[in-house]
């Protein structure tokens, strides 16, 4: 395991199935970069409680709201015209970078919010996956499952 959460980000998303239940959720409305900050803390053995999960909430959703979503927002609404325009094409994928840039800034605060949390041996994923989609709009159940196994392999 990674002991940083960018890294161990990294190595989960290119796990067989991770990308399409990210963007499944993400889709619903699920910030990603929560959610793999829950993974992490899982296996870092860290208990899942409602302060700990509005705390992260609070860091996570200004830096969403105002930075990650409009540059993904952004680069979204070019992928029709970038096709056909090479110029807005290479913007795009400019903008691409700028976005993994924007989650890259929002896992280091996650991070050093729940750095010190003391760990145990228990480690509880669905209870940090549950917490962490809650709120979502239309929550794919099978997706946040898929993810779970993924991880954990259970």
């Amino acid at each position: 395991m990674s002991s940083d959460l960018w890294s161990f980000s990294l190595g989960t998303y290119a796990r067989p199935g991770v990308e399409a239940a990210c963007l499944t959720l993400q889709s619903a409305g699920v910030n990603v970069c929560l959610l793999l900050c829950g993974l992490w803390l899982a296996e870092r053995g860290v208990a899942c409680h409602q302060q700990r999960l509005e705390l992260l909430r609070s860091v996570s959703e200004p830096w969403d709201a105002e930075v990650v979503r409009p540059l993904r927002a952004l680069r979204v609404q070019w992928k029709v015209a970038a096709g056909g325009d090479a110029e807005l094409r290479d913007l795009r994928e400019k903008m691409k970078v700028l976005e993994l840039e924007a989650e890259r800034h929002l896992l280091l605060r996650l991070e050093r919010a729940a750095i010190n949390w003391p760990q145990s041996e228990a480690t509880d994923h669905s209870a940090w996956l549950d917490g962490v989609a809650a709120d979502a709009a239309n929550l794919d159940r099978n997706a946040l499952n898929q993810l779970r196994v993924a991880v954990t392999g259970t």
